[in-house]
C-alpha cells in the first residue's frame, strides 16, 4: 500500500488584499496571526496523530501570503510540521511569497527550516500593471528578492505570473516573460485572468470601468508562452505550468495525479480515503475551535465511483503527458474501453484529444478548450 501523501498548510494574511482575489484571505488582520497559528499547530498535532503511519513526500504552504508572518510564527509552523509528521529527506517544501515580504532574516529561516522550495507571486513585469491589479510591491522588489533567495541558496523558485489582464497588450506580455526567462527560475507558471464576482474586480466589470481582452487575445497570449518558454528551456507539462528539466511542481503531481493529500489551517481542502472535505471558512471560528479536526471539517462527501472516474480523467489530462488506459484500469480495476471508448472516439474525430498506445491526452486544440473536454467524463 502506497502510504505516502502531500500536506496543504493555509495562512490567509496578506498586506493588502488583490482587487482579483477570491481566496480564503484577510488584509489588517495581523493581531490575529499568533492565535491563529497556535490553532493550527494544534490541528497540526492531531493531523499527526491521525497521519502516524503516513510518510509526507511534499508539503505546500500558501494563502494568503504566509511570509506576511513574523519569522518567530513561520518558525513555529515549520518546527511543529517536523515534530508531528514523517517527512521524506527528499521531501519538496514549498512557500508561496510576494516581493517585498521576504528578507534575509526570513529567507535564513526558511532555509533553516528545510523549505526548499519558494514560488514569488510577480504577476507582471510593469509597475503600472502590478499597481492596477492591487499587488504592493514594485519589480524592482521582485528582482531584489529573487536575487537575494538565490544568494542563500535556494535553487528551486518558480515565478507565477497572469496574462490576460485589463489593457495588457500581447507586447506587454512578450516583454513579461522575456524578462522572467532571463532570470532563468527553474520553474514558471501562467494563469489566465480570471474574474471572480465577489472582487472589486467583478465589480468594476459589471459597472463597465474594465475592459477584459477577447478570447482571440488571450489566446494569443497562451500560444505565445508556450511557444517562447519552450525556446527558453522550459517544457510545459501541464495546462498552465512549466519548468526546467527535473523541477516539476511534486505537489502539484499529488493534485493531478488524484492521490491523497490533508490540508490544514483556514478554508483548506482535503482529499483523503476516497472523501473530500473542507475547513471552516469563517476565521473567528477556526481560531476558536483550536485545531479540532472533526468540528473543522465541512461538507464531506464520499466520492462516487463515477465521479472517481470522472475526476482522476480530467485532473490527469491537465498534465501534457496525459493518462494511461493501463494506469486507469489498474487503478479502479474496471475497463476504460468499455466505460469511455465512444466518448474517446467522438473527441479524436473532434480533434480534442489524441489516443496513441493507450496513451490519451489533449491535442493543442483540446488544450484550448479543455473543460469541455473534461465536461464529457462527468457523470450523466
Amino acid at each position: 500500500m502506497d502510504n505516502q501523501i502531500g500536506l496543504y498548510i493555509h495562512i490567509p494574511f496578506c498586506q493588502s488584499k488583490c482587487y482579483y482575489c477570491d481566496f480564503a484571505s484577510y488584509a489588517n488582520k495581523n493581531e490575529q496571526m499568533a492565535s491563529y497559528v497556535s490553532a493550527l499547530k494544534e490541528e497540526i498535532n492531531q493531523y499527526g496523530i491521525l497521519l502516524q503511519n503516513h510518510q509526507i513526500n511534499t508539503i505546500f504552504i500558501g494563502g494568503g501570503t504566509p511570509t506576511v508572518l513574523s519569522p518567530h510564527l513561520l518558525r513555529t509552523i515549520l518546527q511543529s510540521l517536523f515534530h508531528n509528521f514523517n517527512i521524506k529527506s527528499e521531501a519538496e517544501i514549498t512557500i508561496e511569497s510576494n516581493p517585498g515580504t521576504l528578507d534575509l532574516e526570513k529567507l535564513q529561516l526558511l532555509k533553516e527550516c528545510h523549505v526548499n522550495r519558494l514560488s514569488i507571486g510577480l504577476q507582471a513585469y510593469q509597475n503600472s500593471f502590478l499597481k492596477d491589479l492591487g499587488r504592493i510591491h514594485t519589480v524592482e522588489e521582485f528582482v531584489q528578492n529573487y536575487y537575494l533567495a538565490r544568494s542563500l541558496g535556494f535553487d528551486n523558485i518558480n515565478i507565477d505570473l497572469m496574462f490576460s489582464l485589463p489593457n495588457q497588450t500581447l507586447r506587454d506580455w512578450m516583454d513579461t516573460l522575456k524578462n522572467v526567462a532571463l532570470l532563468n527560475p527553474e520553474h514558471i507558471s501562467c494563469y489566465s485572468l480570471t474574474i471572480e464576482e465577489d472582487t472589486p474586480f467583478g465589480q468594476w466589470e459589471a459597472e463597465g470601468r474594465i475592459k477584459l481582452n477577447d478570447a482571440e487575445a488571450d489566446r494569443a497570449m497562451y500560444h505565445y508562452a508556450g511557444w517562447y518558454l519552450n525556446k527558453m528551456g522550459y517544457k510545459q507539462y501541464e495546462i498552465s505550468n512549466f519548468s526546467k528539466a527535473g523541477f516539476l511542481s511534486k505537489h502539484n503531481l499529488v493534485y493531478w495525479t488524484y492521490k491523497p493529500y490533508i490540508g490544514m489551517g483556514l478554508g483548506a481542502h482535503s482529499f483523503y480515503n476516497g472523501e473530500r472535505y473542507h475547513n471552516t471558512y469563517n476565521l473567528d471560528q477556526y481560531i476558536k475551535l483550536s485545531g479540532s479536526i472533526a468540528v473543522l471539517k465541512e461538507d464531506a462527501e464520499k466520492i462516487s465511483l463515477p465521479m472517481q472516474y470522472a475526476e482522476y480523467i480530467f485532473l490527469g489530462l491537465r498534465l501534457l503527458e496525459g493518462i494511461s488506459v493501463e494506469q486507469f484500469n489498474h487503478t479502479f480495476q474496471v475497463s476504460f474501453e468499455k466505460l469511455f471508448g465512444k466518448k474517446i472516439e467522438k473527441l479524436v474525430k473532434l480533434g480534442l484529444v489524441e489516443n496513441n498506445k493507450n496513451i490519451i491526452k489533449l491535442t493543442p486544440k483540446g488544450l484550448d478548450v479543455s473543460n469541455t473536454v473534461f465536461a464529457e467524463f462527468l457523470p450523466e
